[in-house]
């Protein structure tokens, strides 16, 4: 969900600026290692949920960008109404305690 939702507010981007974003986002809570990162982007590709295409990056470099497809911002939305689900479970058993 923090992948495609970074890709959503960023538009292409390489695995490195994707884990950025997360991380400062975040205020540095959250940080996406590489080992999870570029799996799930893999696993992401293959769903069809995002594209890529190598690009030359800010500093010159060779870098992989991914973008948001229509079927990625369907499955984006659908697990942002299930976090909203069961974050809203949550407060019920915390509030009820």
């Amino acid at each position: 969900m923090l992948i495609l939702k970074s890709l959503a507010r960023l538009g292409p981007t390489h695995g490195y600026g994707i884990a950025r974003h997360i991380q400062r986002m975040s205020n540095d809570v959250l940080q996406v290692e590489e080992g999870s990162l570029y799996p799930a982007l893999q696993r992401m590709l293959v769903k069809g949920w995002v594209v890529a295409e190598w690009k030359q990056s800010d500093n010159n470099r060779r870098a992989r960008f991914y973008k948001l497809t229509p079927d990625g911002r369907k499955q984006l939305s659908s697990e942002l109404r299930e976090f909203d689900r069961v974050m809203g479970a949550i407060a019920r058993v915390i509030e009820a305690l």
